[in-house]
């Protein structure tokens, strides 16, 4: 077992915690989580890197151990991007491998349009990049079903729904699959229940949820069409991995598509037997992806 070491970093605006594994010599691997998990999330991937990296993984804003501010606005990009970048220069790096899931996704391809010279390698598992996510959710009535949950988690009552019975209903919807696939053991299951019901944590995580411009339409309808995001403002020309577990059932094989036009130095790699939780799920193949796209030399996209 890798050695991984805990510790509150000030990013600027708010105090990350952040767990730490591997050589401080070596290149720093900076691993982001999504909903509703915490760093505990990488703990495998970090064990799998730290031979020869530097491996960070921070709980994010609201989630576990780290700062939830109270305002849904704290949780808006420019903050979320701002937290990445304070959390870098307090590493003493210039640049990172960045490896993003969910909405550690989401704040990574953001990252990566307003500062991708604190990149090396961008490296994404299930998150979509924000304009194929506009695309599926104006045209897709599949993408449009499978993310009503945002409307829940948007309302008033989720903190209650999600909460009750000890977190029974965020537990189904989240974790358990992977648990009763006997890759999450009860001591896992312990620490995300206890990460769920620190003071805040519900609602920090939920909050991104609040702050978000996704547009979400009830099921069964469409939303007015509207012109696709600019390639020449979204862009991210750096060398990306795409990692996708094609059995999601929050986040279509769809949203892949097309990427290029955005993602022009871009590699995609399917995972037929995963879902959402890919790194839980195929970790074998997610540290091979990751491991042959850090060892091609890197390309400059047009």
């Amino acid at each position: 077992m890798v050695e991984i070491t805990h510790r509150r970093v000030n990013v600027g605006e708010v105090t990350l915690h952040i767990a730490e594994a591997g050589d401080p010599e070596k290149p720093v691997m900076l691993f982001l989580h999504g909903f509703p998990e915490f760093w505990y999330a990488w703990k495998g991937m970090m064990g799998r890197f730290a031979a020869d990296y530097r491996c960070v993984a921070p709980d994010l804003r609201g989630f576990g151990e780290s700062d939830a501010p109270a305002e849904v606005e704290a949780y808006r990009a420019k903050h979320v991007v701002g937290d990445i970048k304070g959390l870098i220069e307090a590493l003493g790096v210039a640049k990172v491998i960045l490896v993003a899931h969910d909405w550690g996704g989401a704040a990574a391809w953001l990252f990566a349009m307003s500062f991708p010279q604190m990149i090396e390698r961008l490296i994404i598992l299930n998150s979509p990049h924000p304009a194929t996510f506009q695309r599926e959710l104006m045209r897709n009535p599949d993408q449009i079903r499978a993310s009503q949950y945002f409307r829940l988690f948007r309302s008033p009552e989720a903190e209650a729904k999600l909460s009750a019975n000890d977190f029974d209903w965020l537990w189904r919807f989240s974790m358990k699959p992977v648990y009763e696939k006997g890759i999450l053991n009860d001591a896992d299951k312990a620490a995300y229940l206890e990460a769920w019901g620190r003071p805040g944590a519900l609602t920090g995580g939920l909050n991104w949820y609040r702050a978000s411009p996704i547009d979400v339409v009830p099921a069964g309808t469409l939303p007015a069409e509207k012109p696709l995001l600019d390639p020449a403002k979204y862009a991210v020309t750096l060398p990306v991995l795409v990692i996708w577990g094609l059995g999601d059932t929050a986040l279509v094989p769809g949203l892949i598509e097309g990427l290029e036009i955005w993602v022009p130095n871009v590699t995609i790699e399917r995972v037929q037997h995963a879902t959402h939780w890919i790194a839980h799920e195929a970790p074998d193949e997610v540290e091979a992806a990751i491991r042959r796209f850090l060892a091609t030399k890197p390309t400059t996209g047009k």
